[in-house]
C-alpha cells in the first residue's frame, strides 16, 4: 500500500517486538555501539511518539504524534476504541439488571475524555461500547469503524453514512500516520454459554434506541492499530476470539479482554498462543463499569487475578501491565504520568 506518500507493511514493523519493547541486547564496542546507540535513541522516540489512556471496559483513546513535513493536517492523530465513559447505573453489578435502562450520554464529560478524535473503532454494538459514539462521531465528524450492526444503529442516530466504514475482518486499512487492522472476533460467554442481547441489524431501526437492550450484539471485531514506528497494539472487546482469524496479528502489545466464566475452552493460553505471545498484556473489561471514571477502577470480587496468573503461566516473557484510569502510557505501555 503506498498513500500520503509513505508505504506501510503491518508485517515488517512487528519486527519491532523486541527493540521497541525494552528487550536487552547486548553490550558492544566501537561502531557498532555507536549504532546501537542510534538505534536507542530511535526507539525513544517511538515510543514518545505514542500515548494511550485506559478509558475503562474495553476502551482507548490512542494520541499518535505524526511525523513532520505536511502542515495542512494535525500533528496528532486521536483513535478510540469503544469509548464507553459515560458510566451509568444498569443494575448490573448489584445482581439486579435492567434491561429498560434508558441510554444518555455526558456530552462534556465524553468530549473531555476523547478529545478531538479522527478514527473510533467498535468492536460490537452493546451499550457499554456504543453509547457515547454517536454523540462523539457527530460532535468531532470522526470516521467510524464497525460492523454493518454498528453501521445501521450510528444511521439510526443521524450519523452521516460518509463516516462510517462497514468491516467484517481481514481488512487492513491505511490512514496518515498509522495502519489500522481488523480481525474477526467473539462475544464473550456467560456460564450458560450464551450472552446478553444477540442479533444483527440489516437496516436502521426504525426509531434511535432508547434502552440498553435496543442495543444487540451485532458480530464482534478486534483492531490493531500499528503507528508508523512504533509497536503495534491489539484491542479486543470480548472474552472469546476467533483462533484462526487471530492468528498472525502477533501484536506488539495486547489489550485483552478478562473471561469471567470458564465456557470458553482454555481461553488464555489458546489466546496467547494464537497472537505468538505479545511482548505486553494488558487486561481490559474487568472493572465495574458503572462506576465513573473519576474513582479508581475496583479489583476485588473481579476475575482480573486469576487471568493474571494464567497468562503468567501460559507467557511468562510477557510484561504484565493492570492499567488505571488516571496514567497516560508510552507506546510501550509504561506510565508517563497522570492523564486526568
Amino acid at each position: 500500500m503506498n498513500t500520503h506518500g509513505r508505504t506501510t507493511t503491518p508485517a515488517r514493523r512487528t519486527l519491532l517486538r523486541g527493540a521497541a519493547l525494552g528487550a536487552a541486547a547486548p553490550v558492544l564496542s566501537g561502531t557498532a555501539a555507536a549504532d546501537t546507540g542510534q538505534a536507542a535513541e530511535g526507539r525513544t522516540r517511538a515510543t514518545d511518539s505514542v500515548t494511550y489512556r485506559w478509558l475503562g471496559t474495553s476502551g482507548w483513546r490512542i494520541d499518535i504524534r505524526r511525523a513532520q513535513g505536511q502542515e495542512k493536517r494535525p500533528a496528532t492523530a486521536t483513535v478510540l476504541v469503544d469509548p464507553y465513559v459515560t458510566r451509568f447505573a444498569t443494575g448490573l453489578f448489584t445482581g439486579a439488571f435492567d434491561p429498560t435502562t434508558r441510554l444518555r450520554t455526558d456530552k462534556p464529560l465524553a468530549r473531555r475524555h476523547a478529545g478531538t478524535s479522527e478514527v473510533i473503532c467498535v468492536t460490537h454494538t452493546h451499550w457499554d461500547h456504543l453509547n457515547d459514539v454517536p454523540f462523539l462521531a457527530r460532535a468531532t465528524g470522526a470516521r467510524v469503524i464497525g460492523t454493518e450492526t454498528t453501521y445501521h444503529v450510528l444511521r439510526s442516530f443521524g450519523v452521516d453514512a460518509a463516516q462510517l466504514v462497514v468491516v467484517k475482518g481481514g481488512e487492513v486499512l491505511d490512514f496518515d500516520g498509522y495502519v489500522v487492522e481488523v480481525a474477526s472476533s467473539r462475544h464473550s460467554r456467560n456460564a450458560s454459554y450464551s450472552y446478553f442481547a444477540p442479533g444483527t441489524l440489516t437496516a436502521p431501526p426504525a426509531t434511535a434506541p432508547r434502552t440498553v437492550a435496543d442495543l444487540p450484539e451485532g458480530d464482534t471485531l478486534a483492531f490493531k492499530v500499528t503507528p508508523d514506528g512504533a509497536p503495534s497494539a491489539l484491542f479486543m472487546g470480548a472474552s472469546d476470539f476467533d483462533e484462526r482469524s487471530f492468528a498472525g496479528l502477533a501484536p506488539d502489545v495486547a489489550m485483552l479482554a478478562v473471561a469471567s466464566t470458564e465456557s470458553t475452552y482454555r481461553y488464555v493460553p489458546r489466546l496467547l498462543a494464537a497472537l505468538d505471545r505479545p511482548g505486553v498484556v494488558v487486561p481490559v473489561h474487568w472493572d465495574d463499569f458503572e462506576r465513573p471514571l473519576s474513582e479508581p477502577p475496583r479489583k476485588d470480587g473481579t476475575a482480573l487475578d486469576d487471568f493474571v496468573a494464567r497468562v503468567r503461566e501460559a507467557s511468562p516473557a510477557s510484561r504484565l501491565v493492570v492499567p488505571d484510569y488516571a496514567t497516560e502510557y508510552g507506546a510501550d505501555l509504561r506510565p508517563r504520568g497522570s492523564a486526568h
